[in-house]
């Protein structure tokens, strides 16, 4: 084994080095980076090494066995105790290792439109343009594989019993899911990662609806015109009344829940 520093100073005093984990995937392409995105069906193996120390403290990896949930637990948990406190802002509703949970308020914002089909009797949306929309409050879930993104039935912090709404945001998918395209997705799953997610789902290009979005609102006139006749209007809020709780407006060949699909639920479903 090269050379590698095996102490490391933490509020508890020095760190010794104690343990491996090795992972094993199917062998791809000689240039992949093996810390990049994999297919999600390539085989895995991951094992759990013991660290020995010669009498000079040089490392060596010993003999291995099957990694395990519970050794995933006692690190999870060991890790968990080095991190340092975190004062968490208002709006934030969970902060874990695996989850981002924060909402923002009801506002007016530059909204970006740029449709690639251009529909009679539009008034503004016309031509590529940025301006001025109310947007409803807004919560979102970020994991490490997505963004989900929803309204809120009322401007405040929501509680596991609120029942969300489907977003009106035009690069949202039906199952809540942020369209990235070609945004770039932030790195880290913090706190300071917040003001990316949000420039992606606000200060981004719309272009159309997504499969199926046009059922999450209700009226006439779609979701297009919607957002076209509150520019003209200069609007200052957002019609909640016309945005379908969440989960009731896909059609794609399935019922509608009727079951109330709120914080807490996505929460726990959540990966």
């Amino acid at each position: 084994m090269s050379e590698h520093s095996t102490q490391f100073e933490a509020a508890g005093g020095g760190l010794v080095l104690r343990g491996a984990i090795l992972l094993y995937r199917s062998e791809g392409p000689r240039n992949f980076s093996s810390y990049g995105a994999h297919r999600g069906d390539a085989a895995a193996f991951a094992s759990m090494h013991t660290v020995e120390h010669d009498e000079e403290g040089g490392p060596t990896i010993a003999a291995g066995v099957p990694l395990s949930r519970a050794h995933l637990r006692q690190w999870t948990e060991a890790l968990g105790r080095t991190v340092r406190p975190e004062l968490l802002p208002e709006n934030i509703l969970v902060a874990h290792p695996d989850m981002l949970v924060w909402w923002v308020p009801e506002q007016v914002r530059p909204a970006y439109f740029n449709l690639s089909t251009r529909l009679a009797g539009l008034q503004v949306l016309t031509e590529r343009t940025v301006v001025p929309v109310p947007y409803p409050a807004h919560l979102f879930i970020a994991t490490r594989s997505r963004l989900g993104v929803y309204a809120l039935p009322v401007n405040e912090r929501p509680t596991a019993d609120t029942r969300v709404l489907h977003s009106p945001i035009l690069n949202v998918f039906v199952n809540g899911s942020l369209c990235w395209g070609n945004i770039p997705t932030p790195r880290a799953l913090a706190i300071s990662s917040i003001p990316q997610f949000e420039r992606a789902v606000f200060d981004s290009w719309s272009t159309h609806p997504n499969p199926g979005q046009e059922f999450t609102i209700s009226g006439k006139g779609g979701l297009v015109r919607l957002w076209d006749d509150l520019a003209a209007r200069r609007a200052k809020r957002f019609p909640i009344k016309r945005l379908k709780p969440f989960g009731a407006g896909a059609r794609q060949g399935r019922r509608s829940s009727t079951e109330p699909i709120t914080l807490g639920r996505i929460i726990g479903g959540a990966k």
